[in-house]
């Protein structure tokens, strides 16, 4: 199975491309869709959009799985980062690409074993679960790679299950 994780943002949105056989996870591609501020809103959402589609076109998803909208510190981000996401469903949409959401809490809990893990702790687990590439830096592609394996491992639980 290939899933497209994704860690939406309007200046950064973290994606990865995971490939599940079993308990082996492969990291086919990882990086980031990134716009710049002078652009406005309406283009910026615009490129994460025809992006997001890019990519569907290129590795072809099973599914994806997106970080859902749970708390922010920070209110003056709320609007933008839901307006991301909103387009990022939009162009999952488009695709006919089904999708898995987790709260940052669920993602920490699945890949760590608690819900309040730190950046580091998240980054420690994910490198458990895959090889990542020495360029692998970016905070939102490692979430990326984290909620995509949190959706995999949902996935093998709800197939347990049958």
């Amino acid at each position: 199975m290939r899933i497209l994780g994704i860690d939406p943002g309007i200046q950064i949105t973290g994606y990865s491309i995971l490939d599940v056989e079993g308990e082996n996870y492969n990291i086919i591609a990882s990086g980031s869709i990134r716009t710049e501020k002078e652009q406005g809103v309406q283009n910026r959402l615009s490129e994460i959009f025809h992006d997001i589609i890019s990519i569907c076109k290129m590795y072809e998803p099973d599914c994806a799985a997106i970080e859902e909208l749970f708390f922010f510190k920070n209110q003056k981000t709320i609007i933008p980062v839901a307006q991301a996401r909103g387009v990022i469903l939009a162009a999952l949409n488009e695709m006919n690409v089904k999708m898995g959401e987790y709260t940052p809490l669920v993602v920490k809990q699945v890949i760590t074993g608690h819900g309040r893990a730190t950046k580091e702790e998240v980054r420690d687990m994910v490198k458990r679960f895959v090889e990542l590439n020495k360029n692998t830096k970016l905070d939102d592609t490692i979430d990326s790679i984290a909620i995509a394996i949190c959706h995999a491992r949902n996935l093998e639980v709800a197939n347990r299950n049958i």
